[in-house]
């Protein structure tokens, strides 16, 4: 689990660096807080873009699943995991 947390977190520092400049040893740190905000300000503001990053991250989290989980074992397997019985 924790070799797939890695992954998952290397890869989308990757793609976002693919697509904007920034320091990568910065943003390793976690959110970036705003000095002149005040504690609650700053939380609000890190739930709004953990909102705003939920559906492109569950899009980019399928693109990574390949590299991250392990193959389905169950040939009988539904997309929730669950096994089916054969009728």
């Amino acid at each position: 689990m924790r070799d797939a947390l890695h992954v998952g977190v290397k890869r989308a520092m990757a793609v976002v660096c693919s697509v904007f400049s920034y320091d990568m040893e910065v943003v390793s740190h976690g959110f970036v807080t705003d000095i002149s905000k005040t504690d609650a300000e700053n939380k609000e503001r890190l739930h709004a873009l953990i909102d705003d990053a939920e559906v492109p991250g569950e899009r980019l989290a399928k693109l990574f699943e390949p590299e991250v989980l392990p193959p389905e074992t169950s040939l009988g397997a539904g997309e929730d995991g669950e096994g089916r019985d054969a009728d």
